[in-house]
């Protein structure tokens, strides 16, 4: 006789099924939630229980129903709710999804209910596409959401990258300025084999050499240039922090990008604010990464020292062949041209497979790439690794 189900496991799938499978689950053993268990179910019902559309609370037959209602106190309430039963990734998909499913945009058009969601790079793309129709009392705690998204990112991101590209231009200048975590040792043991002592069985070296902490300026030209398409508003706010970031570093000489069918160049903006590059992004409408491919084209000076990241799904409304043809001209330049189709922790992004395979076959690599691995990716390009081995190393998908 197979034993009894966990009443632990009846009440997880509970919650994951819903209202509507509590008679088949208590057939299989009591499902009795806890107090916070029902908390839990009210917040998740509110979004994902097929019979929404009323305010939580009690209703006739003994059961609940799911909707958050129109009230802003019941929206509130409800947003504190979420916070409180789950972790903030969690949160996050919650939030999205009561948007998306119950377009619930009032949660960005009051200042109340904006100060008390939780902050991320999904909820500053949904604050993009709806700029244009955020009310004037709502534009400061607006402003503040985009400012606190920026803050994280750079502090998730700046270190790495600027440890990338300090790391890959100074490894082969020497510095007389002694630090252990500077030591050359690889150039230390060849200087000095002459200095092996065998009686102490070991190298005694005469002079440590040191990598130096020092760069050129402006070393490296790299153009960032964002598909500002609805569907890439998270890889947009990642890209325009990331060229705010490049834009910093003394070794960079950066220009920022955004288009759909026009092209809007964002560099002085990227220079000045990230935020206010941010605001300067607006989402949504066709695609033309030909024409926006040809404006970067006039800013390499230099191929052999130029970054081109194109962030794009690369669905083109454009001239597709000479999209293709001018991105495999600039890489036969000399060019490091990379396309991420996404730049997300959204996992695997939508996209043209097929002119990513084009692209791929002329060396350049189109992937999607968690921005935890930009660091890596910076670095390997400016070490002028492989750039397909570096490609597969780093996605999260790309063509076959």
């Amino acid at each position: 006789m197979p034993a009894p189900p966990d009443p632990e496991q009846l009440k997880r799938w509970r919650l994951i099924l819903g209202a509507a499978a509590q008679e088949d689950l208590d057939r299989m053993g009591a499902c009795n939630l806890s107090e916070e268990q029902r908390g839990m179910d009210e917040a998740l019902a509110a979004i994902y229980d097929e019979s929404s559309g009323e305010e939580p609370g009690p209703r006739r037959g003994g059961g609940r129903s799911a909707g958050l209602g129109p009230s802003a106190p019941n929206l509130a309430r409800w947003l504190g709710d979420i916070r409180g039963y789950f972790k903030e990734d969690v949160v996050t998909v919650i939030q999205n999804d009561a948007i998306a499913r119950k377009g619930l945009t009032q949660l960005l058009f009051e200042p109340e209910m904006l100060k008390q969601v939780e902050p991320n790079p999904q909820l500053v793309g949904t604050l993009m596409s709806l700029k244009g129709r955020i009310p004037e009392r709502t534009k400061d705690t607006a402003r503040q959401v985009v400012q606190t998204v920026v803050d994280q990112i750079k502090r998730r991101l700046e270190q790495g990258i600027r440890q990338a590209v300090l790391g890959a231009l100074n490894r082969r200048e020497h510095s007389p300025i002694p630090s252990s975590a500077n030591i050359d040792w690889k150039w230390t043991v060849s200087r000095n084999l002459k200095h092996y002592q065998p009686s102490l069985g070991t190298l005694v070296p005469e002079k440590v050499h040191f990598h130096a902490r020092s760069q050129r300026t402006n070393k490296w030209n790299v153009i960032v240039c964002m598909d500002q398409s609805g569907s890439m508003a998270e890889s947009v706010v990642y890209g325009s922090v990331t060229g705010a970031i490049f834009a910093s570093l003394p070794a960079m000489k950066t220009r920022v990008v955004a288009f759909d069918t026009e092209v809007v160049d964002l560099t002085e903006q990227c220079g000045n604010d990230p935020v206010d590059m941010i605001f300067g992004v607006q989402l949504g409408g066709g695609t033309d990464i030909n024409k926006a491919v040809s404006y970067c084209a006039r800013f390499v000076t230099d191929p052999a020292q130029t970054i081109f990241f194109l962030i794009s799904d690369l669905i083109e409304g454009g001239n597709q062949s000479q999209l293709i043809r001018r991105m495999h001209e600039m890489a036969a330049s000399g060019v490091r041209v990379i396309c991420l189709l996404a730049l997300s922790d959204s996992g695997i992004p939508i996209f043209d497979e097929q002119v990513a395979r084009k692209l791929s076959a002329g060396g350049i690599p189109c992937f999607g790439c968690t921005p935890n691995k930009l660091p890596e990716l910076v670095e390997g390009v400016l070490k002028r690794h492989d750039l397909k081995a570096l490609a597969a190393r780093l996605s999260t998908k790309k063509p076959g």
